[in-house]
């Protein structure tokens, strides 16, 4: 893969945990200078700021609410103010409060629309206006799930904000194709992380199985055998990011072990 990602300067948001840390690690190892957004794991955060300056590149910790138009664009103008220009655009920020469809509230509902599908929209049309107007096009990586292609049990609101993702990167892809800005999605499966940790203990609770018992029941139907890794979603979306990727765009690409393939 090309390492031209040198001086890139990238935001990821929800950066300071799970895909969203191995997403801006992995981008810091080929260069860019990343923007760790966060909304309540500041301690995470810092760290993950402390690992990408081991690389030699820049980072910065910014704090904002993704579903907060005005912190959407405060987060924006702290990563013009720091590094001048903004190159990639990774939306990772989301929320996954399993639960059966018919005990959802409709402030849940809202809870997770609002971060999963609204936050996606406001990030990705403030730093395309700021891509637009730099006339250096641009790649921005949204992280759908294969719940949003298949749906997922007790998951019916996380499942329709991921769909959403899928169909906006579709549309944003078309609109902003005439200022080379590439628009992707990367769909995950069951990845390893403290979110799919919770999610798998509740769904056990909810099937009335043992948390072994519905880690062997996954398991079974991923051809491949394991869960992901973090690193597995990262590199997928290093490549989107890269000049290798500068022919693709409105594709929502699975990382799910073959679980899916379409």
């Amino acid at each position: 893969m090309s390492d031209k990602l040198s001086d890139k300067v990238a935001i990821v948001t929800g950066a300071s945990r799970g895909i969203g840390r191995a997403i801006a690690l992995a981008l810091a190892r080929k260069g860019a200078n990343v923007v760790v957004n966060y909304y309540s794991s500041e301690n995470y955060a810092k760290k993950v700021v402390d690992e990408i300056k081991g690389f030699l590149t820049e980072a910065l910790a910014v704090r904002a609410d993704v579903s907060k138009g005005t912190e959407v664009k405060s987060l924006v103008k702290k990563t013009l103010e720091e590094f001048g220009r903004i190159d990639i655009l990774v939306n990772n920020a989301g929320v996954e409060p399993m639960n059966k469809m018919v005990d959802i509230t409709e402030k849940e509902w809202d809870y997770v629309m609002n971060i999963n599908a609204k936050g996606t929209f406001l990030c990705t049309q403030a730093v395309a206006l700021q891509m637009i107007e730099s006339g250096c096009g641009g790649k921005i990586v949204n992280i759908a799930s294969q719940a949003g292609k298949t749906g997922a049990e007790f998951l019916a609101h996380y499942s329709a904000s991921k769909a959403a993702i899928i169909a906006f990167t579709k549309a944003a892809a078309k609109e902003l194709a005439p200022y080379k800005i590439n628009v992707n999605c990367v769909c995950p499966g069951v990845i390893q992380t403290d979110m799919q940790r919770q999610d798998l203990a509740r769904s056990a609770r909810f099937m009335g199985v043992t948390e072994e018992e519905m880690n062997k029941r996954i398991l079974s139907i991923i051809p491949l055998g394991r869960f992901g890794k973090t690193e597995d979603v990262a590199r997928v979306v290093l490549f989107l990011c890269s000049d290798d990727a500068d022919y693709m765009t409105g594709q929502a690409i699975n990382v799910t072990g073959g679980t899916i393939n379409y």
